[in-house]
């Protein structure tokens, strides 16, 4: 009774497709597959994404696109230059604005200047012919100040004009004898000689003052060991000896102490 039960078990196992027989060994899996495969389980090639196809139209569109994309952001770029290039406009309009109405501060500047350095050379002036008649010696309307500062030729004519004045010029023996009695008690007891405003720079041997008119009155040194003028050509400028007052010609570049006069007329 038991070996018939057996064999219907077997029997029915078998007809599962799950019979195997004596001395098979059990699946492993390496055989798995082929088991699966069997049953129908898996398919025997599986499938792959093929890609979509593509259209002429379609690239198109992407291309016209991507153009359109690239010119927005162009003209973005352009517009944001025009917006930079007209900012940049007004600050060099506002700018230019500026630097004009400076330069203009400045011409006004400069003429408030002229106008003070003239007023301080008037000034100077005032002062100069006010110093003259109030320190020096006065003959009729002439105001003479010796100053005791060394200048050639040229500078002491241009230190009188700076102080209103000239250097002296005498035009008769009235001033003449004065002016060496004045330079004579005013380096006492020295021997020191003063620029007068008289010289033949302009042609030898003829003599001017230093206003350009021609000299109407001469004191040279007549000595017969130095008689005077004996410079010729090297020797064009005029000095007053303050031992006798006495003219000597010296060479213009040399430095010595000046004569001034000024016009007691003018108006102060």
């Amino acid at each position: 009774m038991g070996a018939v039960t057996t064999s219907l078990a077997l029997l029915c196992l078998c007809s599962l497709g799950s019979c195997v027989p004596a001395g098979t060994p059990p699946p492993t899996q390496a055989s798995q597959p082929d088991v699966k495969k069997a049953r129908g389980d898996v398919p025997d090639i599986l499938p792959v994404n093929e890609p979509e196809p593509t259209h002429l139209t379609s690239d198109f569109e992407n291309s016209y696109n991507y153009v359109l994309s690239r010119l927005a952001g162009m003209d973005q770029a352009i517009h944001k230059l025009n917006v930079g290039h007209y900012t940049l406009d007004v600050k060099v309009g506002q700018l230019m604005e500026h630097l004009s109405r400076m330069d203009a501060k400045v011409v006004e500047l400069e003429d408030k200047i002229r106008d003070v350095y003239q007023h301080s050379k008037d000034n100077r002036k005032q002062m100069g012919r006010l110093e003259g008649c109030q320190k020096g010696l006065r003959v009729g309307y002439k105001c003479y100040l010796v100053y005791n500062s060394y200048e050639d030729y040229a500078g002491a004519s241009r230190k009188c004009q700076e102080r209103g004045g000239r250097m002296a010029m005498p035009r008769d023996r009235r001033e003449q004898e004065a002016l060496a009695d004045y330079v004579k008690s005013f380096f006492h007891p020295g021997n020191w000689p003063v620029w007068l405003g008289v010289n033949d720079l302009s042609a030898e041997g003829q003599y001017i003052y230093d206003d350009g008119t021609r000299v109407s009155y001469f004191q040279w040194r007549k000595h017969f060991l130095s008689s005077q003028p004996d410079g010729g050509k090297r020797e064009n400028c005029v000095a007053m000896s303050s031992d006798d007052g006495d003219w000597w010609d010296h060479y213009c570049d040399r430095a010595m102490n000046y004569l001034c006069e000024f016009d007691d007329r003018v108006a102060l």
